[in-house]
């Protein structure tokens, strides 16, 4: 056996290298074309069933409208009842002909097999499954006193994600559907401060591409890795290490810094149009999947520009990190961020 392990050391990379040389050409010409046929023949969602979870505001909100504006019928859910009739209301006036709010938390598994039930009761039938629910938290691990209270970011980002699948796939496997599942290039570009906000979004990719396997082409599965998009997360609002919900834009400054931010309404587009496409992988803006690459082939240098980006000197402020320096310089800050990021009104839960 370790004979064999030695072969393989030895012949392994030799024989990928020039595999992929001889297989790629053709494979991606496939790829195009296939693409050219995937547009041609994009879904036509006018009157089909969309569950999204997390829809109360920035990218949930967002593809509910645009899914509304293409006549599908909605099912939307969140924890902020309030906000989500008022998110119900537009997509009405939008074009969807008929929608339907669950108000439930996606962390508890009653609440995520309620809103599945609610939404067949109502319409018979589910078509999309959007689990977007999230929520974010920063904080150093090591200042982190009581571990336990993160569960709530797992709960949320990954465990939602999971028990609403699963309540739902049934009805998928009937109608042939789809689930799109918003993971986040914070999956690779870990950036620090970021720990299991960055660990449930990884886990949300892997469980998914597993799943992809699993279901083969009886639901399609469309992962979403966005990078810096206008959303009540990049306002500053995020869990504390202490379990808290708090809004501190010095901080979002840090963690965001020079990066430019993209506009939900044109992530939501972008995201809506790669899942009719049956697209296996979304990113917007679609410059951020480069990350991957630096991440895969040059992993100490991503490791080195974060530390220089993100960290101050030990023991220092947090504000005094490059990120936040180089935002601070005049007129760098309108350029980067739009108007809702510069001067944010974010609703309370």
């Amino acid at each position: 056996m370790e004979l064999i392990n030695d072969f393989l050391n030895l012949t392994a990379p030799f024989f990928t290298f020039f595999g992929l040389c001889f297989f790629l050409p053709p494979f991606y010409f496939f790829k195009f074309v296939q693409s050219i046929f995937s547009t041609i023949f994009s879904e036509n969602v006018y009157g089909k069933v969309v569950l999204i979870t997390g829809a109360s505001s920035g990218i949930g909100e967002q593809l509910a409208y645009e899914y509304a504006s293409k006549g599908a019928c909605l099912a939307l859910t969140a924890r902020r009842k309030n906000r989500l009739e008022e998110v119900a209301e537009i997509a009405r006036e939008v074009g969807s002909p008929s929608v339907v709010t669950v108000h439930a938390d996606v962390s508890k598994p009653d609440d995520c097999r309620r809103i599945v039930d609610e939404t067949i009761s109502h319409f018979g039938r589910l078509d999309h499954l959007v689990n977007n629910a999230g929520i974010m938290q920063i904080s150093m691990f090591e200042n982190i006193e009581e571990i336990t209270r993160t569960r709530a970011v797992m709960d949320t980002n990954f465990w939602g994600a999971v028990y609403t699948t699963r309540a739902a796939l049934p009805y998928l496997r009937q109608s042939n559907g789809k689930i799109v599942a918003m993971s986040s290039s914070a999956a690779w570009l870990t950036a620090p401060r970021m720990s299991f906000y960055n660990a449930s979004k990884a886990a949300l990719l892997n469980f998914f591409e597993t799943l992809r396997i699993e279901l083969g082409s009886d639901v399609h599965i469309t992962i979403v890795t966005p990078g810096y998009i206008e959303s009540e997360l990049t306002q500053g609002k995020y869990v504390s290490g202490e379990g808290e919900l708090v809004v501190n834009q010095d901080i979002r400054d840090v963690q965001i810094g020079a990066f430019p931010v993209t506009s939900v309404s044109g992530c939501a587009k972008g995201i809506v149009k790669g899942v009719c496409r049956k697209e296996r992988y979304v990113t917007e803006p679609s410059w951020f999947k480069v990350t991957y690459l630096w991440k895969v082939f040059c992993p100490e240098l991503i490791e080195w520009g974060c530390r220089l980006m993100f960290l101050s000197g030990h023991g220092t402020p947090e504000e005094n990190a490059l990120n936040k320096k180089i935002l601070d310089i005049p007129g760098v800050r309108s350029a980067l961020y739009p108007e809702s990021i510069r001067t944010p009104e974010i609703k309370s839960e």
